[in-house]
């Protein structure tokens, strides 16, 4: 039986897909299943390098399978003798490094749940994971450690503990199933609005592996980074998890997010697949530094928000490639893709793709029913016969490709007038003078609501400077479609995920509202 990494066009991935042939891509079964080990150990003895990476203050750390396979061991025998059993939680609060990934492999490794942890959480945030979790311990460093609350079990993974753990076997037998819970994957929320953590079995790296084949093309022999926090579900399950499994070098990002550096390790490294946030690529693009740099690019994608124009035609000159669109959630999963690396398929520029093999998707309008081609409702994904919903907007074309609406909370009505925040800002965007731009509606008494834009701009705000946007936008869009009030500012509000944070724009503005009421 061929694997299905030997496949790379969209019209192999709708024939030769099927749920065996996911599992015959690793060694464990329904009934012996561990993601250390078939991120790890299986390929341990390969002679290749893992992981690296690239600090934000120059140094690369590289580390190998063997070196994360042994290290990975010793912290589940040290876990064993701390009294941790399997099915309890371990909390990780860690930057991206071979603490980290000992720590997190070691864990799962022992059968206990692997709890990621964003290192940029203040103690209420901290607090308010680690009461729902209830972990046996925290592992976290000497600087983040007086986050922790006093009733945590609180270790430091320092240079000490290191050395501590040489001395313990370079071996872990793991006894898991795939039923078994390994991973707590918390979404990023608020400190006023804890999402329920996503519970992952050790059999979800084998459903992951749709979006590795799909969305982020991953095959054998790829070069393969991905800039996104592990502490949330890119960075974890399609930047690390997925590209581990299938042996490939992989490069991770740790400290301070900074493009410059960045572009660096891309090029130094010859990373040759890169999936990041629409964010990053818009980072690398203003940083104006992408053209001191080589690249060994074949294939690139994004996910997390909507990609602008202006972004997308700077990835294609520095690159060589249109960037592909992958979309899930941390709940459902990837459920559309681009298809990175596959011949046949050319997704139009801004549509997310199609559904990824096995997967049913749909638009439906407020009755459930199916909207025509071009015509914006709810997106639905098919889970067991029913029907679920995203909680995003978006529309299908006569082909068949999907487009993004924006998510259902973001829509702007005014005047009896539907309009989407995303497409609002992927105009303003186009600006040469804006960097970075949030579009809201607030209460009017007339219209009910109206669009209120937010900029981020090296450019002073002025009446010129705003009429030039209402213009841009009555020209690509609708005469009624530009912002009525526009406020020029520092920097706009993101979740951990580097996604602009509308609803805290909106807070903020109704809260404005009622003090001067």
């Amino acid at each position: 039986m061929q694997r299905l990494t030997e496949f790379h066009s969209y019209a192999d991935a709708q024939a030769q897909f099927s749920s065996e042939k996911l599992w015959a891509l690793f060694d464990g079964n329904r009934e012996q299943f561990n993601i250390a080990h078939e991120c790890v150990d299986r390929h341990a003895d390969s002679g290749q390098d893992a992981l690296i990476v690239a600090h934000a203050d120059g140094r690369d750390e590289v580390i190998t399978y063997a070196e994360l396979s042994a290290d990975s061991s010793r912290f589940a025998h040290w876990l064993e003798a701390q009294g941790v059993q399997p099915g309890q939680r371990v909390a990780i609060m860690l930057e991206p490094s071979r603490a980290f990934y000992t720590a997190m492999f070691g864990t799962i490794k022992r059968g206990a749940i692997a709890v990621p942890m964003f290192t940029l959480f203040g103690p209420d945030g901290v607090r308010l994971r680690l009461d729902d979790c209830q972990p046996a311990l925290l592992v976290t460093n000497a600087q983040k450690r007086d986050t922790a609350p006093a009733h945590i079990h609180t270790v430091v993974y320092d240079d000490a503990l290191h050395a501590q753990l040489q001395a313990l076997p370079a071996h872990y037998a793991t006894s898991t199933s795939g039923r078994d819970l390994a991973v707590f994957q918390y979404t990023s929320g608020t400190t006023r609005e804890l999402p329920e953590a996503v519970k992952h079995t050790h059999r979800s790296l084998v459903t992951l592996m749709v979006a590795a084949l799909y969305g982020t093309g991953l095959r054998p022999g790829d070069r393969y980074f991905c800039p996104s926090s592990p502490a949330w579900g890119h960075g974890l399950w399609h930047g690390t998890l997925a590209p581990l499994a299938l042996g490939l070098t992989v490069g991770a990002y740790s400290g301070k997010f900074n493009a410059e550096r960045l572009l660096q390790a891309l090029s130094q490294h010859g990373f040759t697949n890169m999936s990041a946030a629409a964010t990053h690529y818009r980072m690398m693009k203003n940083c104006g530094k992408a053209g001191e740099h080589r690249f060994a690019f074949q294939k690139l994608s994004f996910t997390g928000e909507p990609i602008d124009d202006d972004t997308a035609d700077f990835v294609q000159r520095t690159f060589g490639l249109e960037v592909c669109s992958m979309y899930g959630t941390t709940e459902i999963g990837v459920v559309l893709a681009s298809y990175p690396g596959a011949p046949d398929f050319a997704a139009p520029r801004g549509s997310l793709g199609k559904a990824v093999p096995g997967t049913l998707v749909q638009v439906h309008n407020a009755d459930g029913q199916v909207c025509p081609p071009g015509i914006t409702g709810q997106l639905m994904v098919q889970r067991h016969g029913q029907w679920i919903p995203t909680k995003d907007l978006g529309r299908m074309d006569a082909d068949g490709y999907f487009f993004h609406g924006g998510r259902a909370d973001d829509v702007i009505i005014s005047a009896g007038w539907t309009m989407s925040a995303v497409e609002i800002e992927n105009v303003m965007l186009m600006h040469p003078d804006v960097q970075e731009a949030a579009a809201i509606g607030v209460p009017d008494e007339l219209r009910g609501q109206v669009i209120k834009a937010f900029l981020v701009s090296r450019r002073s705000g002025s009446d010129a400077f705003i009429q030039e946007i209402q213009d841009l936008l009555r020209s690509k869009l609708s005469q009624h479609e530009y912002p009525r009030q526009v406020a020029f500012v520092a920097e706009l509000p993101k979740t951990p995920a580097g996604k602009v944070h509308r609803k805290v724009l909106r807070e903020r503005e109704l809260a404005a509202l009622a003090a001067t009421a």
